[in-house]
């Protein structure tokens, strides 16, 4: 019943059932999710012709009747396992004692396909701060990140060639065996490959796993403008791929301190300027200070609270290379005036300019 084995079905599975397994084994070892990989894609092949033989009622009860044998298998070649008879003294439990799945696996070879299978490492993250003035003139980091990488000893591969010896697996026969009940049965020793010899051993190193971890410090450039929140990739930094997969990525979030005077937006930064109510009144150029150094701006005569005034080219850079505007916001200081002839003078310019400022507030 090697078509049933293949879906993972038993002999008496509905159409349904059928249906479903063909689903997921076919998303699993599809040629398209699977490129260049062509043990996924005999195993596809397999699949689809289980799939068409058991899904088709005329064909399935021929294959039945048959006893499983089909155009494709009975002319096949035998299996990895081979029936080597009976032995009443071989206990039916223990690890001698293998379960029909064990008998069977071979025919999909799922060990194989999962072993040659690339998989992509997993991303990694971090993040570092930076301050405004960094931000805006880029600036080099380090970073300490903790990741997987290949096994220096066995080139990530997990075992090492060592001096052939007896292989202890099979002990040099070449072949393992093993019962279900009295019925034992022998298989090509995957150790060796059933050359009865040793040809490589797990390797010590990194416990056969093929990778190692290890903290490792990394130099990352934040570009100048970059905002809050920014993530930045280092391509295949990450923990290492399995079975000749890509690395995973390295993803770095960036955040930005506050400034105590400019606040940003989008490429323009804004600065908020303290302004004397005769330099209001009557105009004046004053000097502003900027990242780039300070910078002569004139007010207008006759300006007034919340007004802005722009300063090109002073603020962040674009992703083209260029830079935003500073933006100036007036704020008007009142002065203090204790002395009576600040006094006098304020009532002075008061009836010379008797102008009613409240004439537009309405309720």
């Amino acid at each position: 019943m090697e078509f049933y084995v293949i879906l993972g079905l038993g002999p008496g599975a509905s159409s349904a059932e059928i249906k479903r397994a063909y689903r997921r084994l076919s998303r699993r070892y599809h040629p398209g999710v699977n490129p260049g990989d062509r043990q996924a894609e005999a195993v596809f092949a397999r699949v689809t012709e289980a799939y068409e033989t058991l899904s088709d009622p005329t064909r399935r009860r021929q294959y039945d009747a048959g006893g499983g044998l089909t155009a494709s298998t009975s002319g096949a070649p035998a299996t990895t396992f081979e029936f080597a008879g009976f032995d009443f003294s071989v206990a039916a439990r223990g690890t001698d004692a293998a379960t029909f799945s064990e008998l069977f696996a071979d025919v999909l070879h799922p060990a194989a396909a999962e072993e040659s299978k690339a998989e992509p490492g997993a991303d990694l993250h971090a993040s570092v701060t930076v301050t405004f003035e960094e931000s805006l003139r880029g600036v080099d980091r380090q970073v300490v990140i903790t990741r997987q990488v290949p096994c220096g000893a066995c080139g990530g591969v997990g075992r090492v060639r060592t001096p052939e010896g007896r292989c202890p697996h099979c002990q040099a026969t070449g072949k393992v065996r093993w019962a279900r009940g009295h019925m034992v049965f022998s298989k090509v020793c995957a150790a060796c490959g059933g050359s009865g010899r040793q040809r490589f051993q797990r390797c010590e190193v990194c416990n056969a796993h093929g990778r190692l971890v290890r903290s490792e410090p990394l130099s990352v450039h934040v570009p100048a403008g970059v905002v809050s929140g920014s993530r930045l990739r280092i391509a295949e930094r990450g923990n290492m791929g399995r079975g000749g997969g890509r690395n995973g990525d390295l993803f770095i979030d960036v955040h930005v301190q506050p400034h105590r005077q400019l606040r940003r937006e989008g490429d323009h930064l804004f600065l908020t300027v303290p302004v004397a109510v005769h330099e209001a009144v009557l105009g004046a150029r004053i000097e502003v200070p900027t990242l780039d150094g300070p910078v002569k701006v004139a007010i207008a005569p006759g300006t007034q609270a919340g007004q802005q005034f722009r300063v090109s080219g002073r603020g962040a850079p674009t992703a083209s290379g260029a830079r935003g505007d500073l933006i100036i916001d007036v704020r008007l200081v009142l002065p203090e005036v204790t002395d009576e002839r600040s006094k006098a003078l304020m009532r002075e310019f008061g009836r010379l300019n008797a102008e009613d400022v409240r004439r537009d507030l309405q309720l």
